[in-house]
């Protein structure tokens, strides 16, 4: 084997994308690029979206403060929310939501406020929004309701509702230097995250299965440590396989899916949420399975390192042997 440095992209939003790039940093081999979902409707981000009119930048931040040269300090200071002001349409926010939300409008360009928000952070890699254009996450049920928004739709999943289509109104177009910088990548990690709300949308823009087409290394799924409610009731790893198969049009080619599970008191924390452990289910024949115990605390969040050597065992044997 000859070592090399791997260019890799990293899809999705939310919570999990940052956790998964804050383990993926601190490998030297690895050269890194999150593709981040840009269609957050929901706390500040969203208030940010419809009040300045800017692109919500909550998701751009979290993943950018991961890749920082000193995550600990930046998070501390960057989310802490402002305290009540006498400018009211100021309080609440996160103060790095609003320092990015600034720079966009001074620079007119959000691309450049990212950059320059990874220039200030000292980041191990790029942070790219998906898309520059403004749409809203739409979802189709079971029983013929429609709902709009981020936040319906997650309040969709904890009514009961059970989703069979999900897209995004108006259309999205993939920004031409994120498909530039796609069509670049040795490889694609997508997840893990809120499945309907931070990873689809991502894979939803126009442009986005085009260029993943062309990818020649793996398309590797983390899975999702849970379900999201009562409308993901036996929903699994191979059902979240199939749906971002789908939607990007090309199979997923390695699952990497947690067999781990904290106390059952936080099990049954999560169960009063309609919660529970995603099984693995029935992948189709010729996806590879890696499994192992991601879940090590009583938060539902991957173990960092842990998933950063196994995401790293896959690309190494698939790409370096």
């Amino acid at each position: 084997m000859r070592l090399r440095e791997i260019n890799l992209g990293c899809f999705g939003g939310g919570t999990g994308l940052p956790s998964l790039l804050g383990g993926l940093k601190r490998n030297p081999w690895l050269r890194l690029n999150a593709v981040v979902t840009m269609f957050d409707s929901g706390g500040s981000s969203g208030q940010l979206r419809d009040e300045l009119g800017v692109l919500p930048p909550g998701d751009v931040l979290r993943c950018a403060l991961a890749l920082s040269r000193n995550e600990g300090e930046a998070r501390r200071v960057l989310l802490a929310r402002l305290p009540t002001l006498e400018h009211a349409r100021l309080s609440g926010h996160t103060g790095g939501n609003l320092l990015l939300s600034m720079m966009e409008r001074y620079s007119g360009d959000f691309l450049a406020a990212v950059d320059g928000l990874r220039a200030l952070l000292g980041c191990r890699g790029h942070v790219w929004p998906v898309s520059v254009e403004q749409a809203t996450l739409c979802a189709e049920y079971a029983d013929g309701a429609v709902t709009r928004g981020e936040v319906e739709v997650d309040q969709g999943h904890a009514r009961g509702h059970h989703v069979t289509r999900v897209w995004l109104e108006p259309p999205a177009r993939i920004h031409a230097g994120v498909q530039a910088a796609i069509g670049r990548f040795d490889a694609v990690v997508i997840g893990p995250g809120s499945f309907f709300t931070s990873l689809l949308p991502t894979l939803l823009v126009d442009g986005v299965a085009d260029v993943l087409a062309g990818v020649k290394g793996p398309i590797v799924l983390v899975t999702n440590l849970l379900t999201e409610g009562e409308g993901m009731n036996g929903f699994t790893a191979a059902d979240e396989a199939s749906w971002v198969s789908r939607t990007i049009g090309r199979p997923v080619d390695v699952i990497i899916a947690n067999e781990g599970a904290p106390s059952t008191d936080a099990l049954a924390k999560y169960a009063a949420e309609h919660k529970h452990p995603l099984a693995l289910g029935q992948p189709v024949a010729g996806v590879e399975v890696v499994t192992g115990e991601f879940w090590r605390s009583e938060i539902a969040r991957h173990d960092r390192q842990r998933l950063s050597y196994a995401v790293w065992s896959v690309l190494s044997r698939r790409l370096l042997a």
